[in-house]
């Protein structure tokens, strides 16, 4: 099943049963960020302005909750993939994976917690790919990136620079520079 998919089957079909599971899902992705995995569900639903019983009645274990949180950010980095200026294939790329990186940066506390045996896992996984590989191809294709790495290749890089800890933005942000260059092909200068 496709992701938008598995959120829209989550998503409640009442009016005000959908704005109690939209609340909760925005607190939590709140809470989440700014107290870590542990904080109670006691305190989403608080933040959410709902009661404890509705969190549990859409959903009944913390793992559905940070599962359901992920993927709608998922799907709101793929929308926003989706809607990148193509023109320059390699501006297009490296928008998408500044992005990506943003979003893995803000979501790490969900991507530590959930595994490849999640629900959320594979949809989530399809959904980057399915976004990152055309714009790898056409920045390829366009000269702009080397002819011996792939789309998979970049983004294991990427996964692996947003996971590990760093002194402060800078200096993750050089990390990702160097991943940037690193996959530009080699310019020859005449002699």
């Amino acid at each position: 099943m496709a992701l938008a998919d598995m959120i829209a089957a989550r998503r409640p079909q009442r009016i005000d049963a959908r704005r109690n599971f939209d609340a909760v899902l925005a607190a939590a992705e709140a809470a989440f960020t700014e107290l870590g995995a542990e904080v109670s569900m006691e305190e989403i639903a608080k933040r959410a302005g709902v009661g404890v019983a509705t969190l549990y009645r859409n959903f009944p274990t913390r793992a559905d909750l940070m599962e359901c949180v992920y993927m709608v950010s998922v799907d709101e980095l793929v929308r926003y993939g989706h809607g990148i200026d193509p023109t320059d294939p390699h501006a297009a790329l490296v928008d998408w994976l500044r992005h990506l990186v943003t979003h893995l940066a803000t979501k790490h506390v969900l991507t530590a917690v959930l595994t490849r045996e999640s629900r959320a896992y594979q949809p989530s996984r399809e959904a980057i790919y399915a976004v990152a590989d055309p714009l790898f191809a056409r920045a390829q294709q366009a000269g702009e990136v080397r002819a011996d790495v792939d789309a998979d290749d970049v983004m294991r890089l990427i996964f692996a620079a947003t996971a590990g800890t760093y002194r402060d933005d800078a200096q993750r942000e050089r990390a990702v520079q160097i991943i940037l260059d690193g996959i530009r092909p080699t310019r020859t200068t005449p002699a």
